[in-house]
């Protein structure tokens, strides 16, 4: 079985969670007998495009390669050069003859690599991964309305029109209509949550359609639990009272909830040896208003917090050797952030907002803390008892369940693809060789 997975960017050069999944599905596939894996991977400015031609190769990964694409319709999901696609996205494909095509994102790619998929292969299953609303929702794929941080509860085209007041409710209608007959071209759709799957249904895709699998994680070496310094008497018993936030620092992800609710916890409960360690990046490009609050919830703050600057999947093993307890304050509905494989992988329990697919993944009370999104409030409840309930960090860690390592996942998805295409009514194509790298 011939298996092409294409990704909205490598993570070689774009370090995201949609990236590092769409990867590790590539990598897993490698390792299951009788599949010959390809990976694309868009890429766009500030890289350099060679010559003529969209197709750029990955000459020290063989089966990699990148596809330039940067006339992008962001409303629209849509690549206005079609041209390219008919010439060189299409080489690929017929050059491949994959028997899947799995699409692990098509932002900045655009559907209409989608709609070449199936025109140039009417015999290839089609697969999509989704990793968030972006084919619902207008607004970053983050269902929740502009101006204000509600959550957005249904998508139409006069919600949409409500969000933004200079597109007409006639050009959502359109922009929906144009999505939903791409993505019918599809035969089948992963979502690596139930909650993903379910706003996706309701918008109208049909449920028979879906599969829930989540992303596979691909980490070498399990991080030890921090070692506590010994007893000393008459002084208070070492407690596992380290905090950490991995993440961008973007309104939606809630490191504002956060760093406020660490300045309402009292001294005596705080005490010397307590500490929340901030890991990430990009403040300085979000809107000036949410700069200026954050700057005054950190003076507030002042030694409680310690930023580390933004950090590289790979470093997380070293990382987590500090840290005890991984905090998610997300205000949006995330779909299944790689954190939180990466904190069950280390057996850190995780305090997270009861939102979306973090309160699905994460269960209170079982191996975390779910808290009202938003609410830094609830949140100081969530870490007082960490600092102050005895045995409670021991408890939750007894309840983490490892997460799915990237071979398995790999295994589920061949399983689903030789399913699609008994069900299609055709062959069950047999192992072939590996195919040289698209120069």
């Amino acid at each position: 079985m011939r298996v092409l997975v294409v990704s909205h960017a490598h993570p070689s050069l774009s370090l995201g969670g949609a990236e590092v999944a769409s990867y590790n599905l590539h990598k897993g596939l490698r390792a299951c007998e009788g599949v010959d894996t390809h990976y694309l991977a868009r890429v766009g400015a500030p890289t350099p495009r060679h010559g003529g031609t969209a197709l750029m190769s990955m000459r020290q990964l063989g089966g990699e390669f990148l596809y330039y694409a940067e006339d992008y319709d962001h409303f629209l999901i849509s690549n206005r050069a079609t041209e390219e696609i008919e010439r060189d996205f299409v080489r690929v494909l017929r050059d491949l003859k994959p028997d899947v095509v799995h699409f692990h994102h098509f932002i900045g790619l655009g559907l209409e690599c989608l709609f070449a998929a199936r025109d140039a292969l009417p015999d290839a299953t089609i697969v999509v991964t989704f990793h968030e609303y972006l084919s619902i929702c207008h607004h970053h794929g983050q269902m929740v309305k502009t101006g204000a941080f509600k959550l957005c509860y249904r998508a139409s085209p006069a919600e949409c029109n409500g969000c933004f007041p200079d597109i007409s409710p006639a050009r959502f209608l359109a922009r929906e209509n144009f999505i939903k007959g791409i993505l019918g071209l599809a035969d089948h759709f992963v979502s690596p949550s139930q909650f993903l799957a379910d706003r996706y249904q309701d918008w109208g895709l049909e449920p028979q359609r879906f599969s829930v699998i989540e992303n596979g994680l691909d980490v070498a070496s399990v991080a030890p639990p921090r070692t506590l310094p010994e007893p000393v008497a008459e002084e208070p018993a070492p407690r596992r009272s380290r905090f950490a936030y991995f993440g961008q620092l973007t309104p939606y992800k809630g490191a504002d909830v956060l760093i406020d609710a660490v300045t309402r916890i009292p001294d005596s409960v705080w005490g010397e040896d307590s500490i929340l360690l901030v890991y990430g990046g990009n403040l300085e490009r979000q809107p000036q208003a949410y700069q200026d609050k954050f700057a005054k919830l950190v003076e507030a703050a002042g030694r409680r917090v310690r930023f580390c600057g933004a950090f590289q999947n790979h470093e997380m093993p070293n990382l987590m050797r500090s840290v005890d307890w991984v905090v998610m304050p997300s205000v949006w509905w995330e779909n299944s952030p790689i954190v939180i494989q990466e904190a069950f992988f280390h057996g850190r329990p995780i305090l997270s907002s009861n939102l979306g697919g973090m309160a699905e993944k994460i269960t209170d009370e079982v191996d975390g803390l779910h808290f009202r999104s938003g609410s830094p409030e609830d949140l100081v409840d969530c870490m007082v008892r960490a600092l102050t309930e005895p045995k409670l960090w021991d408890r939750l860690r007894a309840g983490i369940k490892q997460p799915l390592n990237h071979v398995d996942c790999a295994a589920r998805h061949v399983e689903l693809y030789q399913q699609l295409i008994a069900g299609r009514g055709m062959p069950m194509p047999e192992g072939r060789a590996a195919t040289p790298m698209i120069a």
